[in-house]
Parts: C-alpha cells; structure tokens; sequence
C-alpha cells in the first residue's frame, strides 16, 4: 500500500519512488465509480476518500444486519478491505454503490449465517410512512407519559422482530429501500435480479409487514 503524506492543498502518493499529487477537491468532482478506477491505478488517496464518504453509511447498513455496533464497525471495515483487495479487477460497468452494497450484502449475509454471538436487541423502525410501505412510526415525543414510552418501545422492538424475520432476501431488499434510500435498479444489481422482481420482491414483504403490523398501522 502506498505511504500517504498530506501537504496544504494536495495530497501527496508516493509509489515506487513516483510522486502524484492530487487537488484534494478534485474527488468531489468526480463520479464514485472514476474515483475508484485512480483506486485501481495506485491512487490510495482515492481510497481514503471513498472510505471517508462511504464508512457511516455501511456501518449502518450492517448494523442493521448485525444489530452490535463493534460488530458493524468490524464487518465495515472489512468491507473497505475487500474493495481494497479487489481494486485491480473493478470495472466501472455499474454505480460503484451497487458494487459496494453487493460486498457488503454479501460479507452480511454470510456473518448471519455463520455468527453464533448473541445479537443485542436494540430498536430498529421503518421509517415514515410512504406509498410503498404503508407504515408510521411515531416521532419521539419528550412530553410522552411512561405508559406512551413503553408502547412505543413494544412497536419498535416488533417491527424490529418481523422485519427481521422475513426471507433473506426481502430482508436485504427491505433494509437497501428503507435505511439506505437505494432504488429498485440498484437493489436489483445488489441482489442480481431484474428490476421488475425486485419491485416484487418488495411489494411482497412489505404486504408481509403490514399484515403482521396491523395493531400498530
């Protein structure tokens, strides 16, 4: 990997005894996918902007599949470690999220599969309601009464419970839709399906969740 040394207005990689320097704004004007392709052509300041742009989105987004914070920062950043790895075979063929996102998707699905550790429960809600869901969940309220509180908490922890109960890949569907704001074409790459099965896969754990949620709808 090569040694990163920052100077006043660029950043400075040095590889190999050749020096690149690189406007440090010059990443905001790019497109994710060509900054990844200076990635693939020594450029680790590239990297380090990619990792800075995209760390709290994924640890999020594995925190919804791991629902342990130490676990999702590890599990991020060894998504960030795999792209690293791969950076000699990407190909800018796809939005570098949809590339990203299937890393991640895969490196989650396989920790749920092979995790014994015991999850912590923490609440986790779908968000307001829209056209797709049909669900609300109530704004916290600091004037709610003690009784007002614990039912709320029973929502969240139901909606949490069923909403990780749905097949894997409604889940993963779920989880890009809502918490990460993906659309149906970039869930579609994520999950290799056609853009119409993916609206259908959708459709059906949301009429899921809505059938088991309907006390709280």
């Amino acid at each position: 990997m090569a040694t990163l040394a920052l100077q006043p207005d660029a950043v400075a990689v040095r590889e190999r005894n050749t020096e690149i320097l690189v406007p440090v704004g010059s990443y905001t004007e790019l497109s994710d996918a060509d900054v990844m392709l200076r990635v693939k052509a020594g450029d680790n300041a590239a990297f380090d902007y990619l990792v800075e742009k995209f760390r709290r989105p994924i640890v999020s987004f594995m925190y919804r599949m791991a629902h342990n914070q130490a676990v999702a920062e590890e599990l991020a950043q060894e998504v960030f470690l795999r792209v690293f790895r791969s950076r000699h075979t990407y190909a800018a063929d796809a939005k570098f999220t949809t590339w990203l996102y299937r890393i991640a998707t895969n490196l989650g699905v396989n920790h749920a599969r092979d995790s014994k550790a015991e999850r912590v429960d923490q609440t986790v809600s779908i968000d307001e309601s829209d056209e797709e869901t049909g669900l609300t969940i109530d704004i916290a309220d600091p004037h709610m009464t003690a009784e007002q509180v614990l039912l709320r908490r029973e929502r969240l922890a139901s909606i949490r419970r069923h909403v990780e109960s749905l097949p894997e890949r409604q889940r993963m569907a779920v989880l890009m839709h809502k918490y990460q704001g993906m659309d149906y074409r970039q869930i579609a790459e994520v999950l290799k399906l056609s853009e119409s099965a993916t609206k259908s896969l959708l459709f059906r754990a949301y009429e899921t969740l809505r059938d088991r949620l309907k006390e709280f709808i």
